[in-house]
């Protein structure tokens, strides 16, 4: 049986309000609207790189690979809908199917010349776009997922951009394997939190899942979206999530917002970290991404900005040293942990209902979270025990247990000698 997720649940961020044809003369306005591009320091990163040679294997709704700012850019795709099109490029579904191609022109649109139209933050990276579905017909959205993050590791994708959610903190088994099939292939994984506005009040899985890059959103001032942001403890960077400009099939242009949008912005900074260190597997890639955020909140990482607001020149050009592990955990040890020692775990909670499918801009006031002044955590820290704490506190427990025991079968052996003498004399 297949889950309805809602329009957000493609994180959709907002139904996008048409800003321009798309013709010439307008698309000098497009281009200027990219506040981001010189405020996050993606255009300053530009002079070392653009990302060519660099895979971003989109996982959506479709690309439309015909529109102007992604002719040559799509290089490869596939269906796991049975509703799209054999190379991934027909947009599938009634509700957002334009999302995948907003969402590809974000990482990778190539304008329509060197001043005009939309620009991804990696405009020499290529796509791959690999459709999916969601509710009637499109079969189980659980199990197109695991497939597709599978495909677009055989084929040879450096950067998977996921710009949806399941709406709960935990997530299938069958996205177990699959992850961890693309984390041990050198894949970065770049999650969205999800929108408040749109009914994500908390992130949801894969963006609650070790190891993937998780990102929030911010306005144009660089605070906190609170209509188009969630908050979680898993939260790696913060990028733009309002006033964003995109590309929709049919080559209009919209506006939109939400973090499906800081998303596939991320996606094209990492594409631009592995064009120009390709010698770093992903734990660096995605350390130079984190390492290198502006901090935006508490010191440290906290629940609302993660490690801060990214930074595309000093993440491509600083100095970073090498890690040995991913900064945003380990998805093989929480494995190990929560699936092979089910009774050490606390149960996670019951999936939250998804709400109806909606295409609407988010209207949430609700209050964020406040931020985590204990600095990182573990993902999931709060559902979980650690591995330091089975360490720290389970071992030394039992190696105590061992010996009481023991003890009482010694006391217990010796009081049966003195009774077994007692009764021969």
């Amino acid at each position: 049986m297949s889950r309805r997720w809602p329009a957000a649940a493609i994180v959709a961020a907002v139904a996008a309000s048409i800003l321009f044809g798309g013709s010439a003369a307008s698309a000098d306005a497009v281009r200027d609207d990219q506040y981001w591009l010189d405020g996050y320091g993606i255009r300053a990163a530009w002079a070392t790189t653009k990302g060519a040679g660099v895979t971003i294997a989109i996982i959506d709704t479709g690309v439309d690979g015909s529109v102007p700012e992604l002719v040559g850019a799509v290089i490869g795709g596939t269906d796991f809908s049975g509703l799209g099109s054999l190379n991934g490029q027909k947009p599938v579904g009634t509700d957002g199917p334009e999302h995948g191609t907003m969402v590809a022109s974000l990482a990778a649109g190539r304008g329509t010349n060197a001043t005009d139209g939309v620009i991804g933050a990696a405009p020499a990276a290529s796509i791959l776009s690999i459709s999916i579905g969601f509710g009637e017909g499109a079969g189980t959205s659980d199990d197109q997922i695991a497939a597709a993050v599978r495909y677009a590791v055989d084929k040879g994708a450096d950067v998977i951009n996921m710009s949806l959610t399941r709406n709960t903190l935990d997530w299938p088994e069958s996205w177990d394997d699959a992850f961890l099939y693309a984390m041990r292939n050198d894949v970065v994984i770049v999650a969205a939190a999800g929108n408040r506005g749109s009914g994500t009040t908390e992130v949801g899985a894969p963006a609650t899942m070790p190891g993937v890059l998780t990102v929030a959103g911010v306005d144009t001032n660089g605070k906190a979206s609170f209509d188009a942001s969630s908050q979680g403890i898993t939260i790696a960077v913060s990028a733009p999530s309002e006033q964003l400009v995109g590309v929709v099939p049919g080559g209009q242009h919209v506006k939109w917002s939400g973090t499906s949008g800081a998303t596939p912005i991320v996606a094209g900074v990492v594409a631009l970290v592995r064009a120009a260190h390709p010698s770093l597997d992903a734990n660096d890639v995605i350390n130079r991404i984190v390492a290198t955020a502006k901090d935006a909140g508490a010191p440290g990482a906290d629940a609302i900005y993660g490690f801060g607001l990214i930074d595309a020149r000093a993440a491509v050009q600083a100095s970073v040293p090498r890690v040995s592990e991913n900064p945003m955990g380990s998805l093989a040890e929480w494995i190990t942990v929560h699936r092979r020692a089910p009774s050490t775990a606390v149960p996670a909670p019951a999936p939250a209902p998804s709400a109806p499918p909606s295409s609407t801009p988010p209207t949430s006031t609700a209050t964020p979270v406040a931020p985590d002044s204990a600095g990182p955590q573990s993902p999931l820290g709060t559902i979980l025990p650690t591995v330091s704490l089975l360490r720290n506190v389970g071992i030394p427990l039992a190696v105590v247990l061992f010996f009481f025991a023991a003890f009482v079968a010694v006391v217990v052996v010796g009081i049966q000698r003195v009774r077994a003498a007692r009764e021969t004399e």
